[in-house]
């Protein structure tokens, strides 16, 4: 059984529902930059992965297809 307490209806405080309390912001729906083949670059270097032309054209397709959606 559920415990219930019984109030007297002075002592409850009733606040209007505001809808943009529960709403994220603006910003978090903004669309992502396009990755470009520097950036790509760039993180292969960081990271010490080899690669050649075909496959940061490949990745920038692949990564820039998938942000769209």
């Amino acid at each position: 059984m559920k415990r219930v307490e019984v109030v007297n209806p002075a002592d409850v405080k009733v606040s209007p529902f505001i809808l943009d309390e529960f709403m994220a912001p603006e910003e978090t729906f903004s669309q992502p930059e396009k990755v470009t083949k520097k950036v790509l670059r760039t993180i292969a270097d960081e990271l010490g992965i080899p690669y050649d032309e075909s496959h940061i054209e490949f990745a920038k397709k692949v990564i820039n297809a998938y942000k769209k959606s």
